[in-house]
């Protein structure tokens, strides 16, 4: 099939990719490099660069596709707040220029990664698809907003509409900033000899997912969909941050017990977990990679990183 990629540049967006030319499938990469990078676009992906607020610009360089992968967005929560305005440009508007592109295209299928984030504090764990919404940011809130024309949009065009909320994911390429980047943050310190601050007392708890595993949930059962799908993507599995730390320095020969602590941020959210059962049933897709593996991976990446 041919598929698109809007943020394939990206973090999650290269490992996508990477994953749908594995399984044959024809690739068109649309990204504007703002927090991507064109070196993580595989050579038989075909790039295009352009914004996803501006698809008449770029859309003649792209042929008919079957699929769209929908990833590009404004990740950093902070800047989020900071900036709504853009925010809501890229991760609300955006979405709905993608979903009218996707329409022209004669489009079968929109996949779209939205976050946990949409759960806000959980009234209950782990959080299952039907919880109640109720984002504390502009970011999740945003998020939740796209899910709903995402959902609607495709229903008036039948066009199938999977929604994918996923956990904190980790890998590599990922960037030291944005939504869940923790793992990030950590495994630069580590390779920098650093010792990165652990906020509030490190027993806030989440649930982390390896890029690659997201990577296959993205593309698995592509096209075959034949109604909407709102699933969750997670391992279904918490772990502190603390204990991350510990875990990330023990891989990294570092000393587990010395950590910084600073003050709790504002407004985080004390423990998150995601229940992953529809997504196993319905796409039967399980979460693979294991917590010291991904991290070990993680962190070789990080550490061969130039200074």
């Amino acid at each position: 099939m041919r598929v698109l990629v809007s943020g394939g540049a990206g973090f999650i967006g290269s490992h996508v990719v990477e994953a749908l030319l594995r399984a044959d499938h024809q690739v068109w990469v649309v990204d504007s490099l703002k927090s991507g990078r064109a070196e993580f676009v595989p050579p038989a992906a075909n790039f295009v660069l352009g914004d996803i607020r501006h698809p008449q610009r770029w859309s003649p360089l792209v042929p008919q596709v079957d699929v769209v992968i929908h990833l590009a967005a404004q990740v950093s929560v902070p800047d989020g707040e900071a900036e709504p305005l853009e925010d809501g440009s890229t991760n609300l508007m955006g979405t709905l220029k993608m979903l009218d592109w996707a329409k022209g295209q004669g489009a079968r299928e929109f996949r779209f990664a939205s976050s946990a984030a949409v759960y806000g504090v959980p009234a209950y764990l782990p959080l299952d698809e039907s919880a109640a919404l109720a984002p504390l940011a502009f970011y999740g809130m945003h998020k939740q907003a796209a899910e709903w024309d995402v959902r609607h949009f495709c229903e008036l065009n039948r066009m199938s509409g999977v929604v994918l909320r996923l956990a904190n994911v980790y890998g590599p390429r990922q960037r030291d900033e944005g939504e869940g980047a923790v793992v990030a943050a950590f495994a630069t310190a580590l390779g920098s000899s650093q010792m990165p601050v652990l906020h509030g007392d490190g027993g806030q708890s989440r649930d982390f997912i390896f890029v690659e595993d997201v990577a296959r949930a993205f593309v698995t059962g592509i096209g075959e969909q034949s109604g909407g799908l709102t699933l969750n993507i997670g391992t279904g599995k918490a772990t502190t941050v603390l204990a991350l730390w510990q875990q990330l320095a023990r891989i990294a020969g570092s000393n587990p017990e010395t950590v910084r602590f600073g003050p709790a941020r504002p407004g985080d959210i004390r423990h998150s977990l995601l229940d992953v059962r529809a997504a196993e049933e319905t796409l039967q897709f399980r979460a693979e990679v294991e917590l010291s593996e991904g991290l070990a991976k993680t962190y070789a990446y990080f550490s061969a990183q130039p200074r």
